[in-house]
This record gives C-alpha cells, structure tokens and sequence, in this order.
C-alpha cells in the first residue's frame, strides 16, 4: 500500500460516525433504528449533520445501564417540561461551563456534589434563601467569600460539615443576622 492509501485508511478509521452518517435509514442496524425510530419518517430528509448527531446519541445510549437510561429519560422530561426561555438559559449556562478552566470546572462539580449531599430540606433552604437575595446582596456574598484565605474557606467548610442540621441551620441564621 502507498503512504497516502494509509494515510486515507487512519482518517476513516478515526471517524467512523461520519462514514455512519451518510447511511440511508435501511442501512442502520436493528438496534440503531429501534432506539432513532422516532425519526424513522424523516430520517433521509435529515442534514447529514444532525444525522451524525443522533447516531452518536444512539451510540452512547446504547451503552448505558439501565440505571442510566432511567436518568437520561428523567432529564429529557425535564427539558421538554422547560418553556422555550428556560431551555435557552440552560444552553447559556452550559456554553458558560465549556468556557471554564479544566479545574474550575472540577470545582464547581465538587461544589455541586457537596450541595446534593445535604439533607433535601437544607438544599431548599439554600435555594430559597439564594433567591430571595438581590443580585447585589449576591454579588456581595460571592465577594466575602472570595476575600476569605483558601485556609479560611477551608476551616468554615469543616465547621458546616461536622455540624449537625439543626445547627447548621441555626448558624446560618446567626450569619445572616450579622450582616
């Protein structure tokens, strides 16, 4: 074989969905049309792009546990629950996400993490608590706490986890009527 016909050969090794892609709907395996069939009827009509899209999407699921499909199913109902404003929110705040640092965005995921890991009622507390504030009181509550040392972060963080409910609860309002 010449060079260039290894050279053709690696590029399509490495992108078999697009070659996946160009397939007309009878092509598709059984299991690839069972999952995309939704799109059955308008399947060749398509851009190749978004043909790609959904093949990659009904790659990935078919690989997932059950488990996983349960929860993927919940975030599409979700979605199509969102109002067309809400939806466009969500992209913002995820084109947002892409443009963070690989560490700031293992933070934030560490941050949410800890806040799942709070009782339902604390999370609510939270959120209520967050909503009721203006966008200035948040703006200075974001910078009080970026003022603070790593070290001092560090020390409330334990403090709060080693606390029970209740008395986090009650420092938390301790906190709030300083300021």
């Amino acid at each position: 074989m010449k060079a260039v016909d290894w050279i053709l050969l690696a590029c399509l090794w490495c992108v078999p969905s697009l070659v996946l892609a160009a397939t007309d709907w009878s092509q598709l395996s059984p299991e690839q049309q069972r999952i995309l069939e939704p799109f059955a009827s308008r399947w060749d009509d398509l851009p190749e792009e978004r043909r790609q899209i959904l093949l990659r999407g009904a790659q990935r699921w078919a690989g997932m546990t059950p488990e996983q499909r349960a929860r993927a199913r919940q975030r599409l109902e979700r979605w199509r629950q969102m109002t067309p404003e809400q939806r466009e929110r969500v992209r913002e705040r995820y084109r947002r996400f892409l443009e963070l640092t690989p560490e700031q965005r293992q933070r934030l995921r560490q941050k949410r993490e800890w806040f799942r890991s709070l009782p339902p009622e604390e999370r609510k507390a939270l959120r209520e608590r967050w909503q009721r504030m203006t966008p200035e009181q948040r703006r200075q509550a974001t910078a009080r706490w970026r003022n603070l040392s790593p070290a001092q972060r560090q020390r409330i963080r334990e403090r709060v986890r080693n606390m029970t409910p209740e008395q986090r609860r009650e420092w938390i309002r301790r906190q709030q009527r300083r300021r």
